[in-house]
């Protein structure tokens, strides 16, 4: 019954996203490891944009999550090239779960003042950039160029899955048990998720002694350089540099929204509870419709049209919905916007820029990624605080900082024309003797 169960499951992954019968357990795995991560954490996201409206002063919020995330990505290099991979990669979560039951026992002790919601918005916005990246850097330390092209749609559907029970669960108990026991809930779902990064480690093994692991790689060991070795080998490399500035640019349209929506949505609901369940909802309707497009179209209309229109498209949503902002600048339409834009994103834009690592050495793929996923990312943020800032004081209304956004997102078009063009084009791997984009 068992057996006949797993040849089902097979002919159904294989139909939707032609997966390998010696691929099945690493990708039900990575589905799962997905899941639980983005689950765990988007039980989270709500809370933590409720605290950032309890807060406010977004600028300031960004500034640190920042400088948080530049303190945080030295000592992880510093803790990679002290551990090896395999140790360090599910300790990661471990200690993220620690960190969620000291900020329960804060809450749990009265401690509601301001500066700790502050904290916890930024110590949330630090870390969910840092275990994606890893996720991810792992998938592309497994699986090939052709084999991304194919599985990591799949993948990517397991954190849409995730990210759409997550704000479901907050949704229907925030106001019932309390943020505060949401913290406890989030933290057993962190430490699932590093015994799925052991099983997931234990898979890449298997697959490397039986000649399948298409990387050719292992996890047995520290990886070299001192902890600011990623930022050289971005600085370094063109192609790195052309994601770091696609990812700066696709976070620096997206905050903009962010930002407006925030204000409206703090302006129109005065409860913290009813602000985060708002939130919820609307995570809940993008991750439901992402899951669909990333099983059933991700890997079909990469196939077809290469990663290079999983890369613009987004781009092109964004310029037609801040379009729409600048003509009807209300709460309706940039939730809707809001909504759009991030199915895109999670369905298309970000399992493309994902393969895009596949093609760098092992190194690249955990140092460099790194710095790129978080630096690149919270720059963008704090870019987009800082200038939207600026704007509003020289007279700027939200039309005026759409019409700024979609002249962003050209530039942001052609950075992922360029990166998707040269990820087509190359066959193996990037050396250092043909790094330069096209």
């Amino acid at each position: 019954m068992a057996e006949a169960g797993s040849k089902s499951l097979t002919r159904l992954l294989k139909g939707a996203a032609q997966v390998e019968p010696f691929e099945l357990r690493a990708v039900l795995i990575g589905f799962a490891y997905n899941f639980f991560l983005f689950g765990s954490y988007m039980i989270l996201r709500p809370i933590r944009d409720a605290m950032g409206t309890t807060y406010g002063a977004f600028n300031q919020l960004f500034l640190g999550t920042l400088i948080g995330t530049l303190i945080a990505v030295p000592i992880f290099g510093a803790a990679a090239s002290r551990f090896k991979i395999s140790t360090l990669l599910p300790w990661i979560y471990g200690f993220i779960a620690l960190t969620l039951v000291g900020f329960h026992v804060l809450f749990a002790r009265g401690h509601e003042a301001r500066w700790v919601a502050g904290a916890f918005f930024i110590w949330i916005s630090v870390f969910n950039l840092v275990i994606i990246s890893v996720l991810w850097s792992l998938m592309a330390d497994i699986f090939s160029r052709d084999q991304a092209k194919r599985l990591f749609g799949l993948i990517s559907a397991g954190g849409s899955a995730g990210a759409a029970v997550g704000p479901a669960i907050t949704a229907l108990f925030v106001t019932i048990v309390g943020t505060n026991t949401l913290l406890l809930i989030s933290a057993a779902g962190f430490v699932v998720t590093a015994g799925l990064v052991v099983m997931l480690e234990r898979e890449k093994k298997k697959l490397y002694a039986a000649g399948h692991d298409s990387q050719n790689t292992t996890l047995d060991h520290r990886l070299p350089g001192n902890p600011f070795r990623g930022f050289g080998l971005v600085l370094r490399s063109p192609y790195l540099r052309g994601i770091a500035a696609f990812t700066l640019l696709m976070t620096w349209t997206g905050t903009f929204l962010y930002i407006d929506l925030q204000n409206m949505i703090r302006g129109a609901y005065a409860d913290a509870d009813a602000r985060a369940r708002v939130f919820a909802i609307m995570d809940l309707i993008v991750n439901v419709a992402a899951i669909a497009i990333q099983i059933f179209g991700t890997s079909r209309l990469v196939a077809r049209f290469g990663v290079r229109t999983g890369l613009v498209l987004n781009a092109f949503v964004m310029i037609v919905g801040f379009c729409a902002v600048a003509v009807a600048p209300v709460l309706g339409v940039l939730m809707v916007f809001q909504v759009v834009r991030r199915i895109s994103q999670y369905a298309l834009a970000q399992p493309s820029r994902q393969m895009l690592f596949t093609l760098v050495d092992q190194e690249s793929k955990y140092k460099a990624k790194t710095v790129i996923d978080t630096v690149a990312y919270r720059g963008g943020d704090y870019i987009a605080a800082q200038s939207q800032a600026w704007l509003q004081a020289i007279g700027f209304g939200v039309p005026g900082i759409a019409a700024t956004g979609i002249g962003l997102c050209g530039i942001w078009w052609r950075f992922g024309r360029r990166l998707g063009r040269r990820y087509d084009a190359t066959p193996g791997k990037i050396s250092d003797a043909d790094d330069a984009m096209v």
